[in-house]
């Protein structure tokens, strides 16, 4: 009958650690499916080793007259323990009790080794303890073995006593760090088809379930693996948060990615030109389609020339004393979205004018002042109006203007206009022409 109950356990074994490694497989297949899905298999340890030491209290059976002390020293066990997630587990451990007589009992001693697969449930995971403490953890756990009984006294016998186990227990844990904890266990382990007396002195009747004993440790989780947490101390409810604020970071910066200010229909992360001038032809990267590199995009330049030979055909003779006052007076001037150094496409005309009255008056000469309005740091100002000033020289040269011909100047910022108009500041983000004879 005992060969029979031991062949049943050992097929239990088997079957508890086949599933095991099935659930292990499924969670690495669905690793291996998605390579782009993070799965929680390799996202914190799952093995461990368990040593635990202490006392222990057989309660049945015994012969008359014999009875340990409360508690009785000693116990001690050690195991393997495998997390198939945070959640549950198996554990494999082997324990030792000796059992001696108390002061009042008659004499015996009796040891007993067993050993036992176990399920484990985290149940600090289950209950949430995550949320509120990072320090303490509680485990249960359950399940059955074998166990053999050795009596040394008063008589030693050489036929152990051989039985089914079933044991259950709690575990609370206290994290010490993060490759080991401390823990405390009670466990209640009960013996099926148990013939012999704890003090060896007597067989009893067997009965379906006859023997127990409790035992009371202390102890050492060390975690094994490479992960930074070990699944009795995983939180999968702040990985879950975290997963989602990294994909709400990712989706932000997708969408500021995908944003086109200028609308070119190139989006702001491959756009190297990213102030294009609203309606013209730009290439894959986003920059204006300027063949004859000139500075003025190839649609502006055929229209501004279209415009001026328009004006030219209808102008007076008097027609360069009137560029020239317009010029000195201030009503021809390149102006800027802000904080940029790209012309407005409407203030092409205002470069082309004095393009073509510099190629017509050679002895004439210009400075070019710039201009930045009172939003930001006035230093920063002060260089945005240089390079406003030094861009449209850049345009002039292209446009056959020798440069000596020539002057750059930022002025900063122009505080003529009221700061908090909007309107009002775009007027002042310029480059205005002074002519020198």
């Amino acid at each position: 009958m005992k060969k029979t109950l031991l062949g049943v356990f050992a097929v239990l074994a088997m079957a508890g650690v086949s599933n095991a490694q099935d659930m292990a497989d499924q969670e690495t297949t669905s690793l291996n499916e998605d390579q782009n899905t993070t799965s929680s298999y390799d996202e914190y340890n799952k093995w461990s080793i368990d040593i635990n030491a202490g006392v222990n209290k057989p309660s049945r059976p015994f012969a008359p007259g014999y009875y340990t002390s409360t508690p009785d020293f000693f116990h001690a066990d050690a195991g393997v323990r495998y997390m198939i997630n945070d959640r549950a587990g198996l554990k494999l451990d082997a324990g030792f009790d000796n059992f001696s007589d108390d002061e009042n009992s008659l004499p015996f001693k009796s040891r007993l080794y067993r050993i036992s697969l176990q399920g484990v449930a985290n149940a600090g995971n289950i209950l949430g303890f995550r949320e509120w403490t990072n320090t303490l953890g509680l485990l249960f756990h359950g399940g059955m073995g074998y166990s053999t009984l050795s009596v040394q006294e008063p008589v030693e016998i050489d036929d152990n006593d051989q039985m089914l186990n079933f044991i259950a227990g709690i575990t609370p844990q206290i994290k010490l760090a993060e490759r080991v904890a401390l823990n405390a266990d009670l466990s209640v382990i009960g013996h099926i088809r148990q013939d012999q007396t704890f003090d060896g002195t007597g067989r009893q009747r067997a009965a379906d379930f006859d023997g127990f004993y409790v035992n009371a440790t202390i102890g050492l989780s060390i975690y094994l693996g490479g992960n930074d947490v070990h699944a009795d101390w995983y939180s999968r409810e702040k990985n879950m948060a975290n997963d989602l604020d990294s994909i709400n970071s990712r989706l932000a910066k997708l969408e500021t990615d995908l944003q086109d200010d200028d609308r070119d229909g190139v989006p702001n992360y491959l756009d190297r030109e990213p102030n294009t001038i609203s309606g013209v032809t730009v290439d894959t990267k986003g920059v204006a389609v300027d063949k004859n590199q000139n500075g003025i995009p190839d649609e502006l330049e055929s229209a501004i020339d279209a415009r001026f030979t328009k004006m030219e055909a209808t102008s007076t003779s008097s027609g360069n004393d009137i560029i020239e006052k317009l010029i000195g007076d201030g009503y021809v001037n390149v102006y800027f979205q802000f904080n940029s150094t790209q012309p407005e496409v409407y203030s092409y005309e205002a470069i082309n004018y004095l393009t073509k009255y510099m190629n017509e008056n050679t002895d004439a000469k210009a400075e070019l002042i710039g201009f930045a309005d009172e939003i930001g740091n006035p230093d920063y100002n002060q260089m945005l109006s240089q390079k406003r000033a030094q861009k449209v020289q850049e345009i002039l040269v292209a446009s056959g203007v020798d440069a000596s011909r020539l002057t750059v100047t930022g002025s900063g910022e122009d505080s003529t206009v009221d700061k908090a108009s909007a309107a009002a500041r775009q007027l002042v983000r310029r480059v205005t022409f002074k002519l020198i004879k």
